[in-house]
């Protein structure tokens, strides 16, 4: 039985060229989901669905694999999204209190975003900057070295790029 959606989502031209690209290749449905997080920074309920129909899969295995990659994101980030490196060099370094200072300044936890969108947090394994821990990065942009005392003026930094850009 066809799954029905409440409005009939139309993938981007984009993406929508890319499945069709990928629809029968092998190893289509990771590669296509990587496309789909990249055009929506997470992949959304009403799109799933339309790729289970696209692709003719349950779409059960489009959340088993969503769900079993901590990659793939169910709900949409901030405009901003903070992740917070959590790998040996960096949590040894302390990162873990940057982390819990985060959530403090931000009135968040870890994988949810700001009431007015413009930030989340996540842990994540490693950012590959070792020498830098205790590292975070933020929209892409790497900070290292960092400490508590210099998260106020990281997450303003970002505010103010936001403000003027409006």
């Amino acid at each position: 039985m066809p799954l029905e959606t409440k409005e009939p989502v139309e993938l981007p031209e984009g993406l929508a060229k890319y499945v069709n690209e990928w629809r029968d290749k092998p190893g289509n449905l990771i590669m296509i989901l990587h496309r789909t997080q990249e055009e929506y920074g997470y992949i959304p309920r009403q799109v799933a669905i339309r790729l289970a129909q696209i692709l003719d899969v349950p779409l059960a295995k489009i959340y088993g694999v969503i769900t079993f990659y901590h990659f793939f994101k169910l709900n949409k980030p901030g405009r901003n999204r903070v992740q917070v490196c959590m790998g040996t060099a960096c949590y040894l370094k302390g990162n873990e209190d940057v982390l819990e200072e985060l959530e403090s300044l931000l009135g968040i936890g870890v994988n949810t975003v700001t009431e007015d969108g413009e930030f989340s947090i996540e842990a994540v394994r490693c950012v590959g900057c070792c020498g830098l821990a205790p590292v975070i990065t933020v929209s892409g942009e790497v900070y290292g070295k960092v400490t508590k005392a210099k998260l106020p003026e990281i997450l303003a930094k970002h505010r103010e790029e936001q403000t003027a850009k409006n």
